[in-house]
């Protein structure tokens, strides 16, 4: 079936499923594969839990004329993304970064559907199927749409880019985040600034921290949008303050790390010309969660969860955030940062050093990675040990960091603190 055709489909029924657990009445279902999964086998399923079709890429599941078969699935769901996008006529905003793309895409999505009918990329879902699933979540109501893009190999930002088309591009920052995929911070520089490829080549507009020499150097061919330069940063102890045109903004966010991903939503609400009220009201209102620089007042502590993912760049930016905070005691609890490749044993102890001129009341490491550091405090190669350590040895009356890599799940300490 040509794209033509299915895109007619689409727009009829307006919904898109991949999985079988939770199909729309009336849906398309894509058959996608991965590793462990074929989607074929649940095609049928997808048809008698209520969609309407089920695109196959494997012949022996066609059993009638509701099944559609292709050459490949994920290819052509994302075909289907890229028509779809090119009929939108609004403005689409593409970010990605090392670190804050999602607290980013958060922030930005707040301001301007304050204003506008938005429609952006569902938590993290920033892959070669997030992306498109995203694209295709897009409706005639749509006014303005944000995708974030994540990536941990060459090319693939400039993939994306391809299927988004975007008008308007973010990066957040560099940092030493996927090192294994990208093989050096020089690495990661090439890859996240494909965005910045594809903005120059098709001329569009790139949004621009201009305390950020490297993107500035790597803009500077490109149509720029610089951040506003009446955006202030006050403080973070713990929420960072700011002004923006002498209007003062307390929000929710922890962390002067956190001070660009906000001026970056402001810079962005302000060229859409969302007025300074509802940018205050809207950052003000947004309250991070899924792990993400969350405050957790316990019983006994006070705590920092920042536990949804962490690479050296993010956890430093977290360690010299945290020496600035005003608390009598401070605990940091860290876990492995993953995907790093040959640089992991240096960057683990890299942390650690920093860990050790920082006079913080207590600090304990969880996972391989910080349990072969070189250092005077408690490791513990496994999560066991440290529920263990914590349960005879209670921590009270302290404010705590807890940071790591989302495959250490980091979080299941907080209810033993």
């Amino acid at each position: 079936m040509k794209i033509e055709d299915l895109y007619k489909l689409y727009i009829k029924h307006g919904l898109v499923d991949t999985d079988t657990r939770s199909i729309r009445k009336n849906a398309i279902f894509f058959a996608l594969k991965g590793d462990n999964f074929n989607g074929n086998k649940f095609a049928k399923q997808a048809i008698d839990n209520g969609a309407k079709f089920a695109v196959i890429d494997e012949k022996e599941y066609e059993i009638s004329d509701r099944f559609i078969l292709v050459d490949n699935v994920i290819e052509t769901l994302q075909k289907l993304a890229n028509f779809h996008r090119n009929q939108l006529n609004i403005p689409i905003i593409a970010l990605t970064g090392s670190n804050g793309k999602t607290t980013t895409k958060e922030l930005i999505n707040a301001v301007l559907s304050s204003q506008y009918k938005t429609t952006a990329t569902k938590g993290n879902l920033n892959n070669h199927i997030g992306v498109p699933l995203t694209l295709l979540s897009m409706t005639t109501a749509t006014e303005i749409g944000i995708v974030e893009m994540g990536a941990n190999h060459h090319k693939e930002i400039a993939f994306l880019s391809e299927i988004a088309n975007p008008d308007f591009g973010y990066i957040t920052n560099f940092g030493s985040a996927h090192l294994e995929g990208f093989g050096s911070l020089e690495g990661v520089i090439k890859a996240k600034s494909e965005l910045y490829d594809f903005i120059k080549k098709n001329n569009k507009k790139v949004f621009v921290n201009q305390s950020d020499a490297t993107q500035v150097e790597k803009t500077k061919d490109c149509n720029v949008i610089a951040f506003d330069d009446s955006i202030e940063f006050v403080e973070a102890n713990p929420f960072v303050k700011l002004l923006f045109k002498n209007t003062e903004i307390t929000t929710n966010l922890i962390g002067d790390y956190n001070y660009n991903n906000l001026a970056a939503a402001i810079t962005i609400g302000n060229y859409f010309k969302i007025s300074i009220s509802k940018i205050k009201i809207a950052l003000e209102g947004y309250v991070p969660s899924n792990n993400r620089s969350q405050i957790i007042n316990t019983k006994n502590n006070k705590i920092i969860l920042d536990a949804y993912n962490a690479n050296p760049t993010s956890m430093k930016a977290a360690l010299e955030s945290f020496k600035l905070l005003k608390a009598s005691h401070k605990t940091v609890i860290l876990g492995d940062m993953f995907e790093l490749g040959k640089y992991s044993e240096q960057e683990h102890q890299n942390i650690v050093d920093i860990l050790n001129t920082s006079n913080f009341d207590k600090v304990l490491l969880l996972g391989e990675n910080f349990y072969k550091t070189s250092t005077k405090y408690p490791r513990f190669s496994n999560y066991s040990d440290l529920r263990k350590h914590l349960l005879d040895d209670q921590i009270l009356n302290t404010t705590i960091l807890i940071k790591g890599s989302r495959g250490v799940a980091l979080e299941r300490v907080v209810e033993l603190c």
